[in-house]
Formats: C-alpha cells, structure tokens, sequence
C-alpha cells in the first residue's frame, strides 16, 4: 500500500539549509563538484532513456492538483527529485540553472559526508528558455532565458531542453522557433544532445491548451525534425494522443514521451507510457515529471521504479506495479 513520502526526513533540514551557505561562502564549489562528477562514456548504453523533469517553477508552473504553490516549496521539491534520483532505473535530470545548481551543491555536500553523489553516471539536462510566462502577452515569445550552451559545457553537462508552443494566430511562435533553430545548431556543433518539445496549441477561455490529436502533433513533429542545420542530435518529446503510431512514424528521430500534469494515480501514467512506447521503434523513453515527483501519497521511489520497468525492461503496466511494490519505501536514508 502507498506511504506518505517525507521530504524533510529525507533531506535533513541542516542539509537543506547549508546549500544557501555554500551560494553565499563559495559560489565556485557547484562549478568544483561539477568537475568531480562521474560522466557517462555511452550516452544512452540501452537505446533508451528516462529523465526526469524538473523545470517547472521557472516557468510559474507550480501547481499540483488543487495546491496551486506545491512546487514553491524548494525544501519538497529537492527532496522528492533526489529520491526520484535514487532509483538506478532514472538516467537523469532535467532543470533550469538554479535547480541544477542545487543538486550539484547537495552532490558535493553528500560526497563531503561520505555518501554516493546522486548525479554520478547521470545525464545533466539544461533547460534553456522560460520566458513564456503563462497568462502574459508574450507568452508565445518564449524567449531563451536560462541555460546557455556554454554553461553547460562549463559544468558538463549533456545536453539541453527547449519548447516551442505553435499557435498559427499568434507571431510569437516564430520568434521561439528561431530560438530553438540557433540551440539545436549551438548544442550539435557541441557534440551535446537537443531535446525539443513541440506543442501545437489553441487559445482556449485565457489560456493556451495543447492539441492533443494525431495530425496536429504529426505535423509538429515534421516540421521539428526539420529544425536546425543538423538533426543528428536533436530527439523530441511529445505528449501521447490516439493513433499515436501515426506521429511515430512521420520521423526516425528519437522521442520521448512527456508525462502532463500530476494525477494523483499511477496507474493511468504507466498505461499511457506503456502504449506511447508500444507506437514505433524510434519512441525511446519518457521524459517525465510531475506524476513521478508528485504521485500523491506514493513514494516518488516507487513511480520511479514502475517508470523504468516499462522503459527499460519492456514490461506491461502489471510489471511497473510489482517493480512499483517492491521498491517502495526502500533505502530511506539520503546520507
């Protein structure tokens, strides 16, 4: 039976509080841990990935079922992302500088202590653009406001997140597209991955709601394999809709499975990541968030878990739920 997860337990409160020591005593000792952490020679050793999506607050987007602040609370969401962390089915995380940042201070705290880091042999995502703030009049103009390719080169990291929103009305979707033209050329002359999310949307009652139907997302996934003077590292995340072996098929670039909003109930998730892996050879992972981070009273370990079964093993939504039953509550100490 799902536990409550508690954060706090898990990450010591002198713990949390000592990440806020280290920015104001020595803001080089991110960039230093960055240096000591353990890459990963093969990128991707099975063809497949599972990484784990943290962005959320540098867009605003902090709300959780019927907590419009839940992902406010720096203290939870650090500790739930490292418990995400802990199991050796996730093959990363990805998150805006600030985030990023914070995992790699609490790595160097914990190696300090004599515990493992949580990002050796893990993949580091950057997010690059925020800046379509939801609700503003800009927010097709997603303009690049975090990560730049040369910071991450600087903190080896792997590659880099960006997202186009495409409203035909509205000539801010093309000013993000050019964005994300000039990352995808940045990243790829790095030898560094793109991971781009094209969603095609309508403006619906004030706000912008995604297009979740077989020839709007084949159509955006077209136009973005096209994106870039080289496609030769960019892989696509996309949301699932029916007949989703339609979008598979209009590409042989790689795609991840994005996860939505957070339900509450993880068998719905797993079902829906069960079939969108099931829709071609090319569909290659999920890159998931709120659902594993916040799956309502379960333990984020034990999503996790169920996640990478399906991933990484092949298995059917049954086996995610006994790999989910098994890794429950397990391994409770951080340090």
């Amino acid at each position: 039976m799902p536990t409550e997860f508690d954060a706090r337990a898990y990450l010591p409160r002198e713990l949390y509080q000592a990440i806020t020591d280290v920015r104001v005593r020595q803001p080089a000792f991110a960039e230093g841990e960055a240096d000591r952490r353990a890459r990963r020679r093969v990128l991707v050793p099975d063809g497949k990935l599972v990484i784990l999506a943290a962005d959320h607050p540098g867009r605003a987007s902090l709300k959780i079922q019927d907590d419009p602040l839940a992902m406010a609370d720096r203290h939870e969401l650090l500790a739930r992302i490292l418990r995400v962390l802990s199991h050796p089915g996730i093959d990363g995380v990805m998150s805006t500088p600030d985030i990023v940042e914070d995992l790699l201070i609490l790595s160097g705290l914990m190696r300090e202590r004599g515990g493992q880091s949580p990002l050796d042999e893990r993949l580091l995502i950057g997010c690059m653009n925020r800046g379509g703030l939801p609700g503003t009049t800009w927010e097709m103009d997603d303009r690049f406001t975090a990560f730049t390719t040369r910071r991450m080169l600087v903190l080896g990291m792997d590659g880099g997140k960006f997202m186009v929103r495409i409203d035909p009305t509205d000539r801010g979707s093309l000013a993000t597209i050019e964005g994300c033209v000039r990352a995808i050329g940045e990243l790829a002359e790095a030898s560094l991955l793109s991971f781009l999310e094209p969603l095609p949307v309508v403006h619906d009652n004030g706000a912008y709601r995604v297009v979740r139907t077989a020839r709007a997302l084949t159509e955006a996934v077209s136009a973005a394999s096209a994106m870039g003077a080289s496609s030769l590292y960019t892989w696509i995340k996309l949301p699932t809709c029916p007949d989703f072996e339609r979008v598979a098929a209009a590409t042989t670039l790689p795609l991840v499975v994005l996860g939505g909003e957070a339900v509450g109930d993880s068998r719905p998730v797993l079902e829906d990541l069960r079939r969108g892996m099931a829709a071609g050879a090319n569909v290659r992972g999920a890159m998931i968030g709120r659902n594993v981070l916040y799956p309502g009273a379960d333990d984020p370990r034990a999503v996790a878990a169920g996640v990478a079964a399906i991933v990484h093993d092949g298995g059917a939504t049954d086996d995610a739920l006994a790999a989910m039953e098994a890794e429950r509550g397990k391994d409770l100490e951080l340090v």
